[in-house]
């Protein structure tokens, strides 16, 4: 019986080895994959993540910029190599938070980044579990060879200014001079940049009605200027060619992730198991730690009654404190509600002048009525590559990078003219309120001031 009892209990022994031993491969491919699958920038070792389940400090820097690069990308952040690695870690930490991870072992964490590599792995393994990560990010970091242009149909909801009497002191005023100057160099700064962009798009259109036809791509029908430029200069684009490998290997190795990607998350579930072993150890150790303090605390009972004599004053001295700030707090506000009535006394002759303000207001609401009752379009925003068609009355821009799949149709470019109009003919007529709320205002210090003129401009 002993001998059966042995043989079952190397048998069970035996079997865990021997499924590590199948998993080694499968997993060091499955972790190679997600490591090529990675941006360049942001692509560790394979080594680096095997350090990490044992909790090596040397990982530790590695997985910090790892998640700071990958979070920067994410949320739209630029990044340098020279960032502190302070500065990477509380952005991570805060980012992570952001998103809802609320493990508070991460923020615990020490700010040099010298520690918590296994933690760190954990929260990289909960962020690749965000649905359609990677996607994202090869959509981001893809080699674009064509022409470009951002498109956003959605519409800001920006906050109404709330009007106030200004309350920046002598030293905090502002020269009008010096406002009108700034106003005058942005316009031209924003004229000239006009012009720029307008310069672009007749010599992008020159390339795309000269190149059309030419293009192996029926749906094109002609070249980029990247494309254009590769054809008459093709040994400047060496390094254009290396890029386009890089993207090939790394969809190769997202492919091959998507195939293996359930044994890194059963390797996962043993880091899991670790973490739970040494968790439960801690809590046992802090358990004796607790009970071979407990005659001490037991040893300090005559410290009690003297206790709790201190605590019977404290509660009493807060109950005083409590009944003073109540009459402090009646006799503030009683001296508030006399200023409110006051205030309201004086602001009875200015209520015509305020309906006629939600008047003005409630009309420019109601001419947006008739574009917010027409049936909703499927809003766009992200970059759409510029598509020439001659055959149709105007232009489309093909969808390229867009964040909604509905906007995976074509887009013609007169449409969002159109829609951009109407857009400004509403912010023009907010501008024209403002204005004369603004000459209303003026008017109304004007009358106070004594012997002084004021010529409107």
């Amino acid at each position: 019986m002993r001998g059966r009892q042995r043989e079952q209990s190397r048998e069970q022994q035996q079997q865990p080895r021997e499924e590590q031993r199948q998993r080694g491969p499968a997993l060091s491919a499955a972790v190679g994959a997600l490591c090529r699958a990675l941006p360049p920038h942001a692509r560790p070792a394979p080594d680096t993540l095997r350090r990490a389940r044992f909790d090596r400090p040397q990982a530790s820097l590695d997985f910090w910029k790892l998640l700071y690069v990958l979070l920067k990308q994410i949320h739209g952040g630029s990044w340098t190599e020279s960032d502190a690695i302070g500065a990477q870690v509380r952005f991570v930490q805060w980012a992570l938070w952001y998103r809802g991870y609320g493990r508070p072992q991460l923020q615990r964490l020490p700010a040099d980044g010298s520690a918590g590599s296994r933690e760190l792995l954990l929260a990289f393994s909960w962020l690749l579990r965000c649905p359609g990560l990677l996607e994202q990010l090869l959509a981001q970091n893809r080699v674009q060879t064509g022409d470009h242009s951002s498109v956003c149909t959605c519409e800001d909801d920006v906050p109404e200014s709330q009007e106030g009497p200004g309350e920046a002191g002598p030293e905090g005023r502002v020269d009008v001079r010096y406002l009108q100057w700034l106003h005058g160099r942005l316009r031209l700064q924003w004229c000239s940049l006009h012009a720029q962009h307008q310069e672009q798009c007749k010599l992008l259109h020159k390339i795309h009605s000269f190149t059309s036809g030419s293009h192996m791509d029926q749906n094109l029908g002609h070249f980029s200027v990247t494309e254009a430029d590769l054809i008459r200069h093709p040994e400047n684009y060496k390094q254009l060619l290396q890029l386009l490998e890089s993207e090939t290997t790394q969809l190769e190795a997202f492919l091959e992730w998507k195939q293996l990607e359930p044994v890194y998350w059963q390797w996962m579930e043993t880091v899991l198991d670790d973490m739970a072993e040494e968790g439960n150890m801690c809590e046992s150790q802090d358990a004796d730690v607790e009970k071979r303090r407990l005659p001490e605390v037991t040893s300090c009972c005559p410290w009690a009654a003297r206790l709790a004599g201190q605590m019977h004053r404290l509660s009493r001295d807060l109950l005083a404190l409590q009944e003073q700030l109540h009459q402090l707090v009646a006799q503030r506000k009683a001296a508030w509600w006399e200023k409110v009535a006051a205030r309201e006394e004086l602001q009875k002759e200015r209520f015509s002048a305020t309906a006629r303000k939600a008047q003005e207001s409630t009309e420019l609401k109601l001419r947006g009525l008739t574009s917010l009752c027409a049936p909703q379009r499927t809003r766009m925003h992200g970059l759409c590559r510029l598509v020439l068609r001659n055959k149709q009355p105007a232009s489309k821009v093909a969808s390229g990078q867009c964040v909604s799949k509905e906007a995976a149709a074509a887009l013609r470019a007169a449409e969002v003219i159109r829609e951009l109009q109407l857009r400004e003919a509403s912010l023009q007529r907010e501008l024209q309120q403002l204005q004369q709320q603004c000459r209303t205002r003026l008017d109304g210090i004007a009358e106070g001031l004594e012997g002084v003129i004021c010529i409107s401009p």
